[in-house]
């Protein structure tokens, strides 16, 4: 293939800029937006004509290489990212307990209370004031009452943060540190789409379902949290598989919420009983059965609330 002369060149870099302006990067030759970039040369290649668009480029990645993760793992030479979930974000020193040296060899009986003393004091001095030590134990309970409800790590990311905005709003005064750690987790599990109703955050953290539901309400009024209604649907596939129910009395479950929903029947009602109700019927429909004790059990509501919940859905499907 012939070397391209500067002009035509200039010409590429032109029509390049301008592709890169309107938005969609195209190929100068064929005009085609099938471009990859190639990871061992760094070159940009046009995939359908085989164009190089650009070449040289700045490898920004590390001077070593490796082929798996556990060669990455040893030849890396930073820390863990910063986290929100920690109080001083991750930023710190830690001593190991191992007592072995840099070879793995076991320390002297000197050295070691000397290690110890040393790990002692760098607790201590990793929270200077009370504010930060009530920070440090916020965040705690977050982590651990995160845990218990399974939730992702991006939930308890979120729920530090907010955390951190009502401390800096000094929301936390007359308060207990407990319930709005609670409120400020169950806030994040509804902001990140993360079904977990009241009850069941208040039976992982220390304090009474009627404190944490007015910390929340405080909490997200004064922060301005933008709190979307929780949808139902969100709880169908969790307590389908505790039921063990097949895809289609999901699919119907969903069906069911969805005509009942456009009807008005959702409005003031608990979400969790709602999906219960409604996975009642599917199974009904489908051939499925379940027990209203079995399904109540799961969704932790009462049987009367299913069997209300169920006439009213019932009826709004056309059903007798």
């Amino acid at each position: 293939m012939a070397r391209r002369s500067r002009q035509q060149e200039r010409d590429v870099e032109a029509e390049t800029t301008d592709g890169e302006q309107e938005g969609t990067r195209t190929c100068p030759e064929c005009e085609s937006t099938n471009l990859s970039v190639s990871a061992d040369q760094g070159e940009l290649i046009c995939e359908d004509c085989g164009l190089v668009l650009e070449e040289d480029n700045v490898d920004r990645g590390p001077e070593w290489r490796a082929f798996n993760h556990s060669e990455r793992q040893q030849k890396s030479r930073v820390g863990a990212p910063t986290t929100q979930t920690m109080h001083d974000k991750g930023l710190t020193t830690q001593i190991d307990w191992k007592d072995k040296d840099a070879y793995g060899r076991s320390i002297s009986s000197k050295k070691r209370s000397q290690m110890h003393r040393l790990r002692k004091w760098q607790e201590r001095i990793r929270t200077k004031d009370a504010g930060e030590r009530n920070l440090q134990f916020a965040l705690s309970e977050i982590d651990r009452m995160a845990s218990a409800l399974g939730v992702p790590r991006s939930v308890r990311e979120v729920a530090s943060v907010i955390y951190r905005r009502a401390l800096k709003e000094d929301l936390i005064r007359g308060r207990s540190i407990e319930g709005v750690a609670t409120s400020c987790l169950y806030a994040a599990c509804r902001k990140e789409g993360i079904p977990r109703s009241l009850e069941e955050v208040a039976e992982v953290s220390r304090v009474d379902q009627k404190e944490i539901g007015r910390t929340y309400r405080y909490v997200a009024q004064e922060l301005s949290l933008e709190m979307e209604p929780v949808d139902p649907k969100q709880f169908v596939p969790r307590f389908a598989s505790e039921l063990d129910l097949n895809e289609e009395t999901i699919a119907k479950a969903n069906e069911i919420i969805d005509i009942s929903a456009e009807q008005g029947l959702l409005s003031g009602k608990s979400p969790t009983g709602f999906a219960a109700a409604a996975i009642y019927a599917a199974s009904l429909l489908c051939n499925e059965k379940k027990t209203q004790r079995e399904v109540a059990d799961v969704a932790q509501v009462t049987e009367v609330t299913i069997r209300n919940r169920y006439q009213e859905q019932i009826e709004a499907m056309g059903f007798e």
